[in-house]
């Protein structure tokens, strides 16, 4: 059955959109689905966007029947609106940021985890499960506004951050084929789709916009996570195209991280006046700070709004305790905090105040996100020429809302590259939180019918970790050397051969796989070999402790393999180690497939052929 819709999802940390448009369009004309979502208890509303939270109700609010899905149907958990109001009352039962676990490689993401730190006796689920959950919903959504078209029938395109790598780009694919998304579900870089929903507004004038040699850079600050992206404009035949040519980290730091900052302002200013709040009034002062935030801050807003939340204690009148916040007073603090004006050559502070931190999400020790940039654009430079100079900026993400904030990202460019043409804002899509998914649906109907299309392949090279051969030495483990299996910028629907010595592979007995990705190498090639490395050049993903099976025929257990990765036209990442001799092969899977969950049981981590 051929597909009638094309289906752009923006699997956000904070909020996730479905948008979709006609396969046949001349031109697509993309909707936004709305989505059914329980708002309150027992009460359900249709909205556009779906908060990325999932409740976990306790045994009485299940029986009340008050918790059930919008459609009726008893389950154990809620997804939506309703979850993320209940953050602020329950956050040991509340699960956030699923999205910024699955790229957190030192837990494993199949295992029950979430709400991260929750007592004992709270029920948990793993990100790729809660990832699973909002897909879920998605879906049941849109079978209840299109019963005729099932969801695995169409063409469906995912956004993942940038930054995510091969790994996390996996488990994304796997919780969505969990969530029934087709397999033959297309990811696609969140930045890129910013970039896509731009164009769909400006049509062919982009040509016209944008000049050979140009460098566009994609501020995406959302409410979890800051993504940032390089668009270059180059030219074949004749005619101008777009390339992908820099991605920076996962940055933890976003739109969350401004609302706590200001929940920490208001609670100084009633300490001020002796009023202390214990931890529940501290996360209710949080979400309110984020309400007051987005009001003093929206166009035509109030000067000044009072943050109220409940008491607790006899002395405080009518049960409530209030202070005030003023429009200059938050924009002053989150500029000053956030978005502070500093040197080209700042970078981002890495001290802490102790030895010992708590495990969890690896949240930016520092949040101005201009020093942030300052080392994204000088990791991507060149001794020659220096750092990589933007001609236009393209906003993303909800916490660009407010004019200020963009203004002073292109003040700050502009001093930083004094002497030159500055910056310019590229008049971007006005919907800010919609933009990703209609971009990811513009980008799924570009690739159906031969549109324009932004060329990148891998935003990162990959490295396998080698043990080399010597005699041993007791308590010192042998050097490691890394080599490079794929290059930065390999296209999709590409292939290769890893020219290099034969590797032995292991088999038969456990062994330790160890991978490596690097944003910043991109003139390494594939058989590269690297004797030492820092970590700001390559960082570890997931290592794989597994046994193959020794393969029939193959009577040796550390066999003489080369490497041979496959990028699909889906942009999934393969790596094949093929026998040098017999021609038996193994695809290595760059994400951990061993589980805690009854529900994922996806084994083995090789497969075989």
């Amino acid at each position: 059955m051929s597909a009638k819709y094309i289906i752009g999802i923006d699997l956000g940390t904070t909020n996730s959109v479905l948008a979709y448009t006609l396969v046949d369009a001349d031109r697509p004309e993309i909707r936004l689905l709305p989505i059914p979502q329980l708002v309150a208890p027992g009460t359900v509303e249709s909205r556009t966007l779906l908060p990325s939270f999932l409740y976990l109700p306790t045994e009485k609010e299940l029986e009340s029947g008050l918790f059930h899905s919008p459609w009726g149907e008893p389950q154990g958990f809620v997804v939506g609106e309703l979850a993320r109001r209940q953050a602020a009352e329950m956050p040991h039962r509340t699960v956030g940021a699923a999205k910024s676990w699955l790229c957190h490689s030192r837990v494993n993401r199949h295992d029950a985890i979430l709400p991260w730190n929750a007592p004992p006796d709270v029920p948990k689920i793993s990100p790729v499960t809660a990832s699973q959950r909002y897909l879920e919903h998605l879906a049941a959504a849109w079978k209840g506004a299109f019963p005729d078209e099932p969801l695995g029938n169409q063409i469906v395109v995912l956004t993942v951050p940038a930054s995510f790598d091969a790994s996390a780009r996996e488990l994304t694919r796997e919780a969505a084929l969990r969530a029934g998304l087709p397999e033959e579900l297309i990811l696609v870089e969140e930045p890129q789709a910013a970039v896509y929903a731009w164009l769909v507004a400006v049509g062919d004038r982009w040509r016209k916009l944008l000049r050979l040699g140009d460098k566009l850079l994609v501020c995406d600050v959302g409410g979890g996570t800051t993504d940032l992206t390089l668009v270059g404009v180059a030219e074949q035949d004749g005619e101008l195209y777009l390339e992908r040519i820099a991605v920076g980290n996962h940055l933890l730091v976003g739109g969350e991280n401004m609302d706590l900052a200001l929940a920490h302002l208001a609670a100084r200013q009633l300490a001020e006046r002796e009023i202390q709040l214990d931890p529940w009034q501290s996360v209710a002062l949080w979400h309110a700070c984020r309400e007051a935030k987005e009001l003093l801050l929206s166009e035509g807003g109030p000067e000044k709004h009072a943050v109220t939340m409940l008491g607790r204690g006899s002395r405080v009148i009518g049960g409530t305790i209030s202070t005030e916040l003023s429009r200059e007073q938050v924009l002053e603090f989150l500029l000053g905090g956030f978005f502070p004006v500093c040197s080209l050559n700042d970078r981002p502070a890495r001290r802490r105040v102790s030895g010992f931190r708590e495990l969890g999400l690896p949240f930016e020790t520092d949040t101005a996100i201009t020093r942030h940039l300052a080392a994204f654009l000088s990791a991507h430079g060149t001794p020659s020429t220096g750092p990589l100079r933007p001609t236009h900026v393209l906003f993303n993400g909800g916490v660009f809302k407010p004019a200020a904030l963009r203004k002073r990202i292109l003040e700050v460019l502009e001093n930083w590259f004094a002497g030159s043409h500055p910056a310019q804002a590229l008049p971007g899509p006005a919907d800010l939180d919609h933009a990703v998914a209609r971009g990811a649906a513009y980008y799924g109907w570009s690739k159906h019918r031969g549109g324009v299309r932004i060329r990148g392949g891998t935003g990162r090279s990959y490295y396998v970790g080698i043990e080399t051969a010597g005699p041993a030495i007791p308590g010192a483990p042998r050097p490691l050397r890394a080599l490079c299996v794929v290059p930065f910028g390999m296209e999709e629907g590409t292939e290769l051969d890893v020219p290099s010595e034969e590797i032995g592979l292991v088999v038969g007995e456990p062994a330790v796989f160890r991978f490596f990705s690097s944003a910043v190498r991109k003139q390494d090639k594939p058989g590269d070999i690297l004797e030492s490395w820092t970590s700001e050049q390559l960082t570890e993903t997931d290592s794989l402790e597994t046994e193959l099976p020794a393969s029939e025929g193959v009577g040796e257990d550390c066999i003489p393999v080369r490497f041979h990765p496959r990028l699909t036209e889906v942009g999934m990442l393969e790596l094949w180690c093929i026998h040098t001799r017999s021609g038996k092969r193994w695809k290595l899977e760059f994400s951990v497939r061993s589980s805690t969950e009854e529900e994922s049981p996806t084994e083995p981590t090789f497969e075989s052929v």
